[in-house]
């Protein structure tokens, strides 16, 4: 019988040098990706849920109220107001995330800060810029919506840095409410045409109560400067 023909194996491949496998390596992540980049998305829920952006809808209410207590009709001081409102009071959310970012560590390791979706100076820097923008829009108003909202600020902050823990805490928060009603009056009435005093009111096209007090003669005076009584002369008794 014929021998069958023997294959002979091709030799193996010899290895590539080392520089060539360090070219072909696997590609290096992308650098976002390892240092916890967020996406647009993800990133925008995490500021809604800091802010709780449910619950500003509640926050123009006490604008409208300190409107109401004033005795006047909402106007473009309210508007104001009530913007100036929402700034510290979204400033008082982001700070308060801020302040208890240990606590949350435990007890809600969901929220933006302890999951590392938002950091800690984000959102200190954030309420900082709408406490800066609340203060511009109460100077809008004028100085004393101005002056009001200086206080509500300081009480916001306060509160969450210092005083929530302590028995002072529900003073402050009754504090803050208050101001946050007298902001919306102040802003309102500052805004609001007052009504023209009775002496400066006339007729059409007559002199005013001012001009008649100034054209009206003065009183005849008796000795000492005292009017004269009726029935009596000035010449005393």
């Amino acid at each position: 019988m014929p021998a069958e023909p023997v294959s002979i194996p091709d030799p193996a491949p010899a290895p590539a040098p080392a520089s060539e496998r360090a070219s072909v390596s696997e590609p290096e992540p992308d650098p976002a990706s390892t240092q916890g980049h967020v996406p647009r998305g993800s990133a925008l829920r995490a500021w809604a849920e800091l802010l709780r952006i449910s619950a500003v809808f509640t926050v123009p209410g006490d604008a409208l109220a300190g409107a109401a207590a004033a005795g006047r009709r909402p106007n473009r001081g309210t508007l104001l107001a009530a913007g100036a409102s929402l700034c510290l009071y979204e400033a008082g959310m982001a700070l308060n995330d801020y302040a208890d970012r240990d606590v949350d560590a435990i007890e809600r390791p969901h929220r933006p800060l302890p999951s590392g979706r938002i950091s800690p100076g984000a959102a200190l820097v954030a309420a900082a810029g709408l406490t800066a923008v609340g203060l511009s829009l109460a100077a809008a108003a004028g100085r004393k919506p101005l002056a009001v909202a200086t206080a509500l600020a300081g009480t916001v902050w306060a509160y969450d840095l210092h005083l929530k823990q302590t028995p002072a805490g529900p003073a402050a928060m009754a504090m803050a409410r208050g101001l946050d009603l007298l902001l919306g009056s102040t802003a309102t009435i500052g805004r609001a045409a007052g009504p023209i005093p009775r002496r400066e009111r006339a007729a059409p096209g007559g002199p005013t109560g001012t001009e008649i007090n100034a054209a009206s003669p003065p009183a005849p005076r008796g000795p000492g400067g005292i009017p004269p009584v009726a029935g009596r002369g000035g010449s005393g008794a």
